[in-house]
């Protein structure tokens, strides 16, 4: 009998009529138990049937208040409140009630322009107490009735804080609860996504991750964690750090991570196609770039944010090269105004890998550009041996023409070198802003400058023999000495050409300038240098 041994104590006070009072609290046990007991009218007039009926009617489903206390001794009595369609009747009670109470006009700060939030209505508290099946049909009929938005968002992240507050998700020590109650909470997790609402920031990032962490602590549905995580794309520019570490749910052991690094590269994937669609959006019909009408862009933000979310897993010693670097070249450039957060995480897992092979030290270091590391990095990484010698050679290189300044233009009909001279002759010295020269500067910055010119030097003159040790120019010929210690010539025995005063024409004061910039002209011990051969003789290769 619904309602048991308290239901028929007052059907039998009923009977032999003694007074009892018919309440919210007990009209939904005794409709059940009347309908169970087939007390109708037809048997006698006023019967039990009757008079439960009219105080629903009148009393019960007439105040919010007491609908909400049918519904929740109705879902008690299931499925024989369902028989007299008790729990639809509550439900659409509570819907008409609670959308016509403001709730529904709750504009987009969710506080309705001046009404009280959802969270501090009595009914919300209330309607979280419901069964998951029970609360899924209330929140379908008020959203048939226009309450969506904040004020829906704001209901289900009651429940499931309510409905979730005991799961122990915190790394893999985390204890296994029974298989039925694991089913239950799966059960209400996924019935909970279906009834996000579709708006945008309607949720914050940090309940939708915590829902994602529950998903993969319950092994729900991939297409339960694939919705959380595309939500969580959507709104990444709002995101902090702590919302992207989630653990992984792989078991301990070899191999295994600590964090979920392909679910965070998933939501990275699915903000840059958001962000993608909103940039071609920002085009009108004549293909016109609106800049004016453009939203606000915040690809930086997400940029620091995942150079940030880097640097935290980079010290995972099962972190593989190829997930580090796949999600590190998924960050897009227009995102990276400079490379310092990058150059930090790339340190950290080189730091935390020490057995990586020379390929690999050069794969992770590929992803930084070289030309974006601020001075102080620039000053760390050269002097970094967890980097490989390449990679510092491009630090220095570009380190020393952002200190040389941009290179000059050659004016209109003068020949390139650009495909084959020394990276040396790109260099020209560029004035100042405020007029003054660059080749003055201080004392300190003149002895820097000198210094990292040397060391550049040796670098590439290093770099270019490993290249091609070919490309040396050869020994210049002995020079014989002539008797008596007189004048020497040469083994032809022709005497040298004389000097041009002045550079002359032809070229010659270039010349001596290439061939001071030229770091593979031998030297002798003495004034100057050797002359080449008379065949290289006017050569700037």
């Amino acid at each position: 009998m619904p309602g048991d041994a308290k239901a028929f104590d007052l059907v039998i006070k009923f009977c032999y009529g003694v007074n009892f009072e018919i309440t919210a609290d007990n009209v939904a046990m005794l409709r059940c138990a009347a309908e169970h007991l087939e007390m109708t009218e037809e048997c006698k007039p006023g019967n039990l049937v009757g008079r439960t009926e009219a105080y629903l009617e009148e009393v019960a489903l007439g105040s919010l208040a007491g609908a909400v206390t049918a519904l929740r001794r109705s879902e008690e009595l299931l499925p024989a409140s369902d028989k007299v369609r008790l729990v639809g009747r509550c439900i659409d009670a509570v819907a008409s009630m609670t959308c016509g109470d403001g709730a529904s006009s709750m504009d987009g700060d969710g506080n309705g322009g001046g009404l009280k939030p959802v969270d501090e209505y009595w009914w919300a508290d209330e309607l979280t107490a419901l069964r998951i099946d029970t609360f899924q049909r209330v929140m379908i009929a008020m959203k048939a009735r226009g309450f969506k938005g904040i004020a829906m968002g704001t209901m289900i992240m009651l429940y499931a804080q309510k409905s979730l507050r005991r799961l122990d998700m915190n790394g893999r020590d985390r204890k296994k609860m029974e298989p039925r109650q694991e089913h239950e909470k799966r059960v209400v997790l996924e019935t909970i996504v279906s009834l996000l609402p579709r708006e945008k920031n309607t949720m914050s990032v940090s309940f939708l991750s915590m829902l994602l962490r529950a998903a993969i602590y319950l092994d729900t549905s991939l297409a339960c964690r694939l919705d959380l995580e595309g939500r969580m794309a959507a709104q990444l520019g709002q995101a902090v750090l702590d919302d992207l570490l989630i653990p992984s749910s792989s078991p301990e052991g070899a191999g295994a991570t600590a964090f979920d690094v392909d679910a965070v590269q998933r939501i990275l994937a699915g903000y840059l196609e958001h962000e993608g669609e909103a940039t071609r959006l920002d085009y009108n019909t004549d293909d016109d770039f609106v800049s004016a009408s453009s939203p606000p862009n915040d690809v930086g933000p997400v940029g620091r944010l995942m150079e940030s979310y880097l640097a935290e897993i980079s010290s995972d010693v099962n972190l593989p090269v190829d997930k580090f670097t796949g999600l590190a070249e998924l960050i897009p450039e227009r995102a990276r105004f400079n490379e310092d957060g990058m150059y930090r995480a790339i340190d950290i897992y080189l730091k935390a890998h020490p057995s990586l092979g020379e390929g690999e030290r050069k794969k992770v270091c590929s992803v930084m550009d070289c030309q974006k590391l601020s001075r102080e990095a620039c000053a760390h990484a050269a002097q970094n041996d967890r980097l490989p010698v390449q990679t510092v050679v491009q630090v220095l290189y570009h380190e020393q023409r952002r200190l040389r300044g941009p290179p000059s233009q050659p004016p209109s009909g003068a020949p390139s070198y650009a495909g084959g001279e020394s990276p040396a002759l790109s260099y020209r010295p560029a004035p100042s802003l405020n007029g003054r020269d660059r080749s003055a500067p201080s004392s300190e910055v003149s002895r820097l400058q000198r210094e990292n010119d040397e060391l550049r030097m040796e670098l590439m003159q290093l770099k270019m023999r490993l290249r091609d040790p070919s490309a040396a120019p050869p020994p210049p010929p002995p020079v014989a000495a002539a008797p008596g210690g007189g004048r020497s010539f040469p083994p032809s025995g022709k005497p040298p050409l004389p000097k041009k005063p002045g550079g002359g024409s032809g070229g010659g004061g270039f010349m001596k300038k290439l061939g001071r910039l030229n770091p593979f002209n031998p030297v002798v011990a003495g004034k100057g240098r050797t002359k080449p051969p008379k065949d290289r003789r006017h050569s700037i290769s």
